[in-house]
């Protein structure tokens, strides 16, 4: 009987069970098949199956699919990985397990803290309907009827904008100054008020204003022949008793009297400053394109109208003339042009700005000792007596107001610095930029242009009251003056053969903020809020009255005007008039001398505050203001005349 199997190695394997062949003869066929078997290669399967379980080779390789690896190499990768993922989870638990020691962040410097009270005073000025995001809790919506009573009129109603100071009147030419400064601040440092974390404040409150203007004439329309001058009066002379602003002492909320509206159909210094604060609005908001061009319409139908009817808003004996006088609209003229060229790159606005002639008017060229300063606009203010708040008081001018042609001549100084026009502008533009320097150099202590108090407060006021709204726009001023000499590469500038670097701009700029934050004789901050030790009888009717559900009638409210007590409302970030030239000051609500804020004068603080704050190295915005100004190729001047002999 034999079986038949397969031979493993490929053959046919034949076993006889008759066979009787020795142990021997069997041990040699083996051997023989080894042989046979061995004589050609043997795949792994076959080796394993020779040399059993316990005698199979190690792989020295390792198949991943896509490439063959070493074994060895394998293993001492996959050892690392494992390793280090250890060794990082190890550090990481230690890190987050230990405790932490941050480094603080500096504290905010002085003048960014100021900034954020500065900003405030227009929430508390608020007229109108309130935002529920307004922050001040003793005010609420007021005067919400304003303009509404008049028929048949160019406007619907004049809801909004801003009440002057310590009254509820909107004045309309320093309310424009005010806005207009404002965006100036905006549109050259507004990385510092991101930084401060209030640019969008700011632009907020610029825009209560600028949507309040554009009620005031038909913006819609490109000619007017009427726009609106003030709502509200304050005149108590001659011993009135009519109810008003002025002869009341009540909360805004409460009002209950008749708010006459103040139009004018010539009035061309403050149709040009309400031009001036549309156009530099325009900008600020120039990425809202559709409310930026409604600004730049608007500015140019106003400047359009102030060249077409010309005359004084405060002719003819007017309430304004009382409190915020105009003797000239010429700087205006400038002012307005200048805005309006870098709002539309419009070169007509450029001629009318650098026109010689104008400039002349404006005055830019007389000098005297109040040349150069940002001063009221009332000549006849020393000598003229005039009614104020309260029966029976009598002081001079109530409302000293500011003469813009400096800020001009700043303004069109930066055009010379960083586009330089050439012909047919730089000669005008170098007058200009000599008389900044000028200006600039009257400010240092050394030339003795103005006294200054033994408390260090330089006096460009010459003594007369009310010396801090002055102070925070030449502070303004010179910083920017500063700034714009370093973003051009200039370190510095020339008081005649004198060269003075930027530094000692910004060191008089700080030495001003810093007498009015509390660095002064009195040691007192002259910011309400700021600081611990501030005026807390400001002259201001809705901060004295407290908000307790009762309503104080016109004469009910004197009770809180003439109270000792300090005001119930802090109104936070007002800067009141100021002390003396003898650095007093009394805190007396019913002296507004001392003690009055008013929207010009904090508009002129949160400049100055923004162009010190924060990092020296975040400089001005170059190139913002040149945004609608086309490429500037000037023109070659005239070839000279024939040489005769």
């Amino acid at each position: 009987m034999s079986m038949y199997g397969r031979d493993p190695w490929g053959g046919p394997l034949e076993i006889n069970a008759a066979d009787s062949a020795t142990d021997d003869d069997r041990s040699r066929n083996l051997q023989d098949f080894d042989r046979a078997a061995l004589s050609r290669p043997l795949d792994e399967t076959q080796q394993s199956w020779l040399l059993g379980p316990g005698e199979q080779k190690k792989k020295k390789y390792v198949d991943l699919g896509c490439i063959i690896v070493s074994r060895k190499i394998f293993l001492w990768t996959v050892g690392s990985i494992l390793v280090a993922g250890f060794l990082v989870g190890l550090i990481t638990l230690i890190v987050k397990t230990v405790p932490r020691h941050h480094r603080p962040h500096a504290p905010p410097d002085n003048y960014t803290l100021a900034l954020h009270k500065a900003l405030m005073f227009f929430n508390s000025q608020r007229s109108g309907k309130l935002p529920k995001h307004n922050n001040v809790s003793w005010r609420g919506s007021s005067c919400t009827d304003d303009g509404k009573a008049e028929t048949g009129s160019f406007y619907k109603d004049l809801v909004g904008g801003y009440y002057d100071a310590g009254d509820a009147i909107k004045f309309n030419f320093p309310m424009s100054y005010a806005m207009t400064m404002l965006s100036w601040s905006v549109i050259e440092y507004s990385a510092k008020y991101e930084a401060a974390g209030e640019l969008n404040h700011v632009k907020e409150i610029i825009k209560w204003g600028t949507d309040y203007f554009l009620k005031t004439f038909n913006s819609t329309a490109d000619t007017i022949d009427r726009m609106v001058a003030q709502v509200g009066v304050g005149d108590t002379s001659g011993g009135s008793t009519t109810p008003n602003d002025h002869y009341c002492w009540m909360r805004p909320e409460d009002i209950d009297y008749k708010r006459p509206v103040t139009e004018c159909g010539a009035c061309s210094d403050l149709a040009a400053e309400m031009a001036a604060a549309l156009a530099a609005a325009s900008i600020v908001f120039k990425d809202n394109k559709a409310y930026s061009q409604k600004l730049v319409h608007g500015a140019k139908t106003l400047f359009k109208f102030s060249r077409e009817q010309r005359g004084r808003y405060s002719a003819g004996g007017s309430d304004a003339a009382i409190f915020y006088n105009s003797s000239s609209y010429w700087d205006e003229f400038v002012w307005g042009g200048a805005w309006l060229y870098y709002a539309t790159g419009n070169n007509s606005y450029l001629q009318l700005a650098t026109t010689p002639g104008l400039a002349k008017h404006a005055g830019a060229f007389w000098g005297g000792p109040d040349y150069g300063v940002l001063s009221w606009d009332n000549k006849l203010a020393g000598a003229q007596p005039i009614q104020t708040d309260y029966p029976g008081l009598l002081y001079t001018t109530r409302h000293p107001f500011y003469e813009i042609q400096d800020d001009s001549w700043v303004l069109l100084s930066r055009l010379r610095l960083f586009l330089s026009p050439g012909y047919p502008y730089e000669e005008i533009l170098r007058t200009f930029h000599n008389q900044t320097s000028i200006i600039m150099c009257s400010y240092l202590p050394i030339f003795t242009s103005f006294n200054r108090t033994k408390g260090g407060l330089i006096q460009l006021n010459h003594g007369r009251p009310q010396p801090l709204q002055y102070v925070v726009n030449a502070a303004f001023l010179a910083t920017l003056y500063s700034d714009y000499l370093e973003a051009a590469d200039t370190p510095g500038w020339y008081c005649g053969p004198n060269f003075y670097s930027t530094e000692v701009l910004r060191g008089f700029a700080k030495t001003q903020i810093d007498y009015i934050l509390g660095k002064n004789p009195r040691k007192m901050s002259y910011v309400a809020g700021f600081g611990n030790h501030y005026p807390r009888h400001v002259h201001h009717r809705g901060a004295s009255i407290p908000k307790n559900k009762i309503k104080y009638n016109c004469k009910g409210g004197w009770k809180w005007r003439d109270s000792s007590k300090p005001n119930p409302n802090t109104i936070v970030g007002a800067m009141v008039a100021g002390p003396d030239k003898h650095d007093g000051f009394h805190d007396v609500r019913t002296n507004y001398n001392y003690t009055e804020p008013t929207l010009a004068g904090n508009a002129g603080l949160v400049a100055a505050l923004v162009a010190l704050s924060g990092d020296k190295t975040t400089g001005i915005d170059k190139n913002t203001i040149f945004s609608a100004v086309p490429p500037m190729f000037p023109t070659p001047p005239p070839p000279p005349a024939p040489w005769k002999p």
